[in-house]
């Protein structure tokens, strides 16, 4: 019976476990310096390691199963996590009404032709088909009107969450409730910039629930190319 070598050289990588006549052929082991190792396939491939800066960092990055074939993009276990209902309202209503936008982009007056203007213009780089208020909705709307008429005719929202945004949701009279029916549908994606999910847990507590993407982890363009990814869907091709 082959015997493992770990007791004489230990298996602190990759290369170590390799040699190994045991353990060559595993696919899963335990590094010497508590990193865990696993082999899977590039759809839903996960890893973690606790072998950072003193040993208690621990960090853990997912593939989604909608991320393209050789995309550059690195996802948080908590993003896919999120995103993944957000996916499947995308894929429903692709499916049921192909001729939608496919985000509309809710955001603070004062951010139109700042943040929520950048975030536009990079989502429409990418391909992403936006509802954007300052195109498409007139001058003095109700923002919850806006989102009703924004989902109407996307397959998903985003808000974009500053400190602009948190000054004017009390103004605007955003109710929990209403709130709380938009997230339960799985259409609407917060998206944190310049600001804290904590500063908004004061404002509503409701859309500080459901966790999105931050600028603060990802700058505004790969923010822009993960929503992008988010919402692509391949059209059936028509007989």
């Amino acid at each position: 019976m082959t015997r493992c070598t770990a007791p004489v050289r230990g298996h602190s990588s990759s290369a170590a476990a390799a040699e190994c006549p045991a353990c060559r052929y595993r696919t899963t082991y335990r590094g010497g310096y508590g990193s865990s190792y696993s082999s899977s396939s590039s759809s839903g491939t996960s890893y973690s390691s606790n072998a950072g800066s003193g040993g208690g960092g621990v960090s853990s990055r997912s593939r989604p199963r909608w991320s393209k074939a050789g995309s550059s993009l690195s996802y948080t276990s908590a993003q896919v996590q999120s995103l993944t209902p957000i996916r499947e309202a995308v894929e429903t209503r692709a499916a049921q009404q192909p001729d939608l936008r496919d985000v509309f982009l809710c955001h603070a007056w004062d951010d139109r032709k700042g943040s929520a203007k950048e975030l536009r213009e990079l989502l429409v780089a990418a391909g992403v088909k936006v509802w954007f208020s300052e195109n498409d909705l007139a001058l003095g709307v109700p923002m919850m009107r806006a989102i009703d008429k924004g989902l109407a005719n996307s397959r998903i929202g985003l808000v974009l969450v500053t400190p602009a945004l948190l000054t004017s949701l009390p103004r605007e009279g955003v109710a929990d409730k209403e709130l709380a029916v938009l997230l339960m549908r799985n259409q609407l994606v917060p998206i944190v910039h310049n600001t804290t999910y904590d500063a908004l847990l004061n404002i509503s507590p409701m859309l500080a629930s459901r966790s999105g993407l931050n600028t603060a982890e990802d700058s505004m363009a790969v923010v822009a190319a993960k929503i992008a990814e988010l919402v692509a869907v391949q059209q059936p091709e028509s007989c």
